[in-house]
């Protein structure tokens, strides 16, 4: 199959143009967050038919594949065009060619947020004090309130001593009654820079009264410090009351028509689902639980703060409109982060007009998918079996890395579907392969491949891991079997509990540099309010 190439002129133009572009890079999340372009979002081939129809909604969006040289560009286009996408095309030479037509390489993950970050703070100033500035506070029962904006595990996992789970989204709704006395100090943490910059600017441009600093380098820079952290709190934000909810929508809607974000109703939005010459994504941006218990069809459920923080995870079409709701919030938690979309220069638009009854849909959001391959399963309990009595057995895990270390088959072996050829050469030599995942579609998708690579018998273990777990079988925790390397999670220096001091100064340092590396790409169009 022939495939068309684009070079770098071409993506360029489209970035400059703001017409519609999937910049995807195949590779796996780690080589990516090593070097890529500015928008060049990361789809893995080993996802592929998992996540294309949802990330990538209309089938005629010209997509252009990129990756280092291996081969998984091809691969990948090939894919697409198997799953009905019409327009395309390889990136000519990879990152390598980018790199010789002069093109910006940009290191991390959800580059495109954190750059526009520093961008808003370098331009507005946002006030910030340093970990040891915010520890005196504390330990001198100063009338202060620390809110950490971060997802809640990530809060869970690690914290500011006495902070509050309220991630970034719910900030200007929550806050009034976390403190209700205008002179309480309010201190934004993130764990590194971007969501409490973010975060604190959102509540000065709302106009909340107190004074309001993020935490300079986040739960990084409390480390760095040589301060301790806290590990498993649970603290997180309440309910508020009606005339609470009423001043905060007032606010958020002010910061929103600042911003120029645009007003839709809930009809004119029913032709955008099925367009054919215009991308739309549509986010319910509350919580997961107020999704769960009913929320518009066809929404998919990506909280307020995560999505200004990840934005090309959930929309990769650069230049493709975004619909946001938040029905239940009086549209605080949509306005605010559409006031920050609309300054990275999404086309974006809240809908203002959504009733109780028109949340017909229940739990949680379900990946559109395509029709699955037909390929020979096998029961939980004749796999367990199997394992116990029959060494010529292996079983063979295409979760993500981070899944299988937290719980697998016992004796399972971890493998990435993009590095397959090599992880079968690792595997021990068997009569027959049991290929299982989380999600259990993924294993589906592998099933085909593997058999061309191996003379044994491929079954795949009916419901994947789940189903394992359903039947009470037991699961083994840790990296124990690995066939390939874990390429598929990227090590952020803020994650965790255990990081290298040296990492995490290098990360702050690489934030520093962004607004620089931002005015060399000059594709971004971003402005700040």
């Amino acid at each position: 199959m022939h495939i068309n190439t684009k070079n770098y002129s071409f993506v360029r133009n489209k970035l400059l143009n703001k017409e519609e572009i999937a910049f995807v890079d195949v590779r796996e999340e780690d080589p990516h967050a090593q070097e890529h372009p500015l928008f060049a979002a990361n789809l893995p081939l080993s996802r592929i038919e998992f996540d294309a129809y949802g990330k990538l909604p209309r089938k005629n969006v010209p997509i252009v594949t990129l990756d280092d040289g291996e081969g998984l560009a091809e691969l990948a286009a090939q894919r697409l065009i198997a799953l009905g996408y019409s327009d395309v095309s390889v990136f000519e030479n990879g990152i390598q060619g980018w790199k010789a037509a002069g093109g910006e390489l940009f290191r991390d993950v959800n580059v495109p947020s954190k750059s526009f970050g520093e961008l808003v703070e370098s331009q507005r100033h946002t006030p910030s004090l340093s970990a040891q500035e915010v520890k005196k506070l504390i330990d001198d029962k100063e009338d202060v309130v620390v809110v950490d904006v971060r997802r809640f595990d990530e809060y869970n996992t690690m914290s500011i001593p006495t902070g509050i789970s309220v991630p970034g989204a719910e900030l200007v709704l929550r806050l009034p009654e976390l403190a209700p006395n205008p002179k309480t100090k309010i201190i934004v943490n993130c764990a590194g820079r971007t969501r409490s910059i973010i975060g604190t600017q959102s509540l000065i441009n709302a106009g909340i009264p107190n004074e309001v600093n993020a935490l300079r380098n986040g739960t990084i820079g409390w480390t760095l410090a040589g301060q301790a952290l806290d590990k498993g709190q649970s603290r997180q934000f309440k309910e508020v009351s009606e005339s609470t909810t009423t001043e905060a929508a007032a606010r958020a809607r002010s910061v929103a028509d600042q911003a120029r974000v645009k007003r839709v109703s809930l009809a004119a939005i029913e032709p955008w689902k099925s367009q054919s010459d215009r991308t739309s994504y549509f986010f319910d941006t509350r919580t997961p639980e107020e999704y769960e218990a009913g929320h518009l069809p066809g929404f998919r459920s990506v909280p307020g703060g995560q999505l200004v923080q990840e934005t090309e995870m959930v929309a990769p079409v650069r230049g493709a409109r975004i619909v946001l709701t938040d029905p239940s919030g009086g549209g605080v938690r949509a306005n605010m982060p559409a006031s920050w979309l609309a300054q990275m220069a999404w086309d974006v638009y809240v809908i203002d007009d959504v009733q109780s009854s028109d949340l017909t849909e229940k739990g949680i959001w379900k990946a559109p998918l395509p029709s699955l391959p037909i390929v020979a399963s096998v029961d939980a309990m004749t796999v367990s079996h199997w394992l116990k009595t029959d060494s010529n057995t292996i079983a063979v895990d295409f979760s993500t890395h981070a899944n299988y270390v937290k719980g697998h088959i016992p004796g399972s072996w971890y493998a990435l579907r993009s590095q397959l050829a090599d992880a079968i050469k690792q595997l021990p030599q068997a009569d027959r392969y049991v290929l299982t995942s989380f999600p259990t579609e993924l294993s589906l998708f592998v099933a085909q491949e593997f058999q061309k690579l191996t003379k044994a018998e491929v079954l795949v273990l009916e419901g994947g891991n789940t189903a394992w777990a359903a039947a009470g079988l037991e699961m083994e925790k840790g990296p124990s079997h690995l066939a390939s390397p874990p390429l598929d999670r990227y090590k952020r220096p803020y994650e965790g509990t255990s990081v290298d001091p040296a990492a995490m100064q290098a990360y702050l340092d690489w934030e520093f540099g962004l607004v620089a590396q931002l005015g060399k790409d000059g594709t971004h169009h971003f402005w700040v309010l």
